[in-house]
């Protein structure tokens, strides 16, 4: 049976800053926290497409460009600030 695919769009900002926050969520021990190994393949495969995807993350100015993300994204979001 073949599985049929999910397409998800972001924003540039969007994909930038859930990049980011991935990539901690991948260093860290989260044991506790994600208790189905197999969670872990969405997240791989999320992760890994952003990776392909944004040639941000490649920036000698990643750091701020993340950051103005980050307060674009809080702007637009009054709930998150």
């Amino acid at each position: 049976m073949s599985e049929s695919q999910i397409t998800i769009k972001l924003t540039s900002d969007q994909a930038l800053v859930l990049s980011d926050w991935l990539e901690k969520l991948q260093m860290t021990d989260l044991s506790r926290v994600i208790d189905d190994p197999a969670v872990w393949s969405p997240i791989h495969r999320i992760a890994g497409t952003l990776d392909k995807t944004l040639p941000e993350l490649f920036s000698a100015d990643y750091g701020q460009r993340l950051e103005a993300a980050r307060q674009r994204l809080r702007a637009e979001n009054d709930w998150a600030s």
